[in-house]
């Protein structure tokens, strides 16, 4: 189990070899989004309310360093100004943007230099820093492979470097009936020893009358009625000489109808107000989880792809909701708020404490470019209601 410490309170032999690999499989993963970007497009900004992506080339290894050698260690600094520079992104109000400019930020090498340091250091006094810190540093870098993945998005085709990738496939739009839930217990949060974020925290149950629940996400095709009547297309929707088509990570191509539409959460909120059907609760959500085991390949997750497949792929006779985790986030109705006892974590407290503030709300299951590790059921990620860019979808239950 990743956290199990030997007696001196460093990780076990076996446990450390773990850390190790999940550490590289996990830089790994960020080392291929930064290949991907073209080298003239590292100063860009893709998104206008986020750092410029070379911000995000030095932010991993400074949270890395940060956390496990300053703050896990005491280590002293070797660079002090990067340290600081690259501590922490920023969440500001869609429609905000910063005013810095590209020869504000240091050269690449400067940052590579520093990053190579940096990993040089974690790596050999990994026997020696606390393994909850590790995978905290390990979980964190997964999370932004995953929104460096929608900047990425954001950048046009020509700056970045296009991966072989399989022919996309799609079929006409699905029937998608609300499926009965039978009342139980939902089962919220992360307990035991093993490492969990502090909103996790403390994992409790909660009693769920019966409801019913669309068996599959909302689609393209269902959401494209509803764009037809007046409402606004959604962020990943491009229209072309009157016809649709889906802004992929590296392709353009003819709207999907059985993919699952990708929308804000005011916009997914509208939608069930449309259809006369309201949002589900993080708890509805849990339950309706607990019929069917998720699987990286079917439910698209943990870096199969870089966009959605079918909301019905590999559902077969199997008549439960189908793909709760992967193939995007699904929005709930639910701010995001601690839960009873929440402690902010000693070594990250603004990490959940800081978006307490009614403007976010609860995603739950995962994403194409979510990790694996990530789709623990007790795992919670939270967006703002109105910021368009990340691969969120939803269901809709009967109110």
């Amino acid at each position: 189990m990743i956290g199990e410490t030997s007696q001196t309170g460093t990780a076990a032999p076996h446990a450390l070899t773990q850390l190790r690999q999940e550490l590289a499989a996990a830089r790994d993963q960020t080392d291929q989004l930064f290949r991907a970007i073209q080298p003239s497009a590292l100063f860009e900004r893709p998104i206008d309310e986020r750092h410029r992506l070379i911000f995000y080339l030095g932010h991993l290894e400074a949270f890395d360093w940060n956390l496990l050698a300053r703050k896990g260690l005491d280590a002293p600094s070797f660079h002090p100004a990067f340290d600081k520079l690259f501590e922490r992104g920023i969440d500001p109000t869609p429609g905000s943007a910063t005013k810095d400019l590209p020869s504000d930020w240091p050269d690449r090498h400067e940052i590579e230099a520093y990053n190579s340091k940096t990993r040089n250091w974690i790596d050999s006094h990994l026997i020696y820093t606390d393994p909850c810190l590790v995978q905290m540093a390990i979980e964190h870098r997964h999370m932004h492979a995953e929104t460096t993945a929608y900047l990425l998005h954001a950048l046009d085709y020509s700056e970045k470097q296009f991966p072989r990738s399989p022919a996309p496939l799609s079929g006409p739009t699905p029937a998608n009936p609300l499926i009965e839930i039978p009342a139980g217990t939902a089962h919220l949060g992360t307990g035991g020893n093993g490492f969990a974020w502090d909103n996790e925290r403390h994992a409790h149950q909660i009693t769920v009358p019966s409801f019913r629940i669309s068996r599959f996400k909302v689609s393209n095709g269902e959401y494209l009625a509803f764009v037809r009547q007046g409402a606004p297309a959604p962020h990943f929707w491009v229209q072309r000489n009157g016809e649709w088509f889906f802004h992929g990570m590296f392709t353009e191509i003819p709207l999907p109808l059985d993919w699952p539409v990708w929308v804000m959460w005011d916009e997914a909120a509208a939608y069930a107000k449309f259809c006369g059907l309201v949002l589900p609760s993080e708890a509805q959500f849990h339950r309706a989880s607990t019929f069917t085991p998720p699987d990286p390949i079917r439910d698209n997750f943990g870096y199969q792809r870089w966009d959605p497949i079918p909301v019905n792929s590999g559902a077969c006779a199997n008549p439960w909701p189908h793909q709760l985790t992967g193939n995007g986030w699904e929005w709930t109705r639910d701010v995001f708020a601690p839960f009873a006892g929440f402690e902010p974590h000693p070594a990250y407290p603004g990490y959940s404490a800081d978006f307490f503030d009614d403007p976010h709300y609860v995603m739950k299951g995962a994403s194409p470019r979510t990790a694996t590790v990530l789709t623990r059921p007790g795992f919670r990620n939270w967006f703002r209601p109105n910021y368009p860019h990340m691969y969120a979808g939803f269901r809709l239950i009967a109110p």
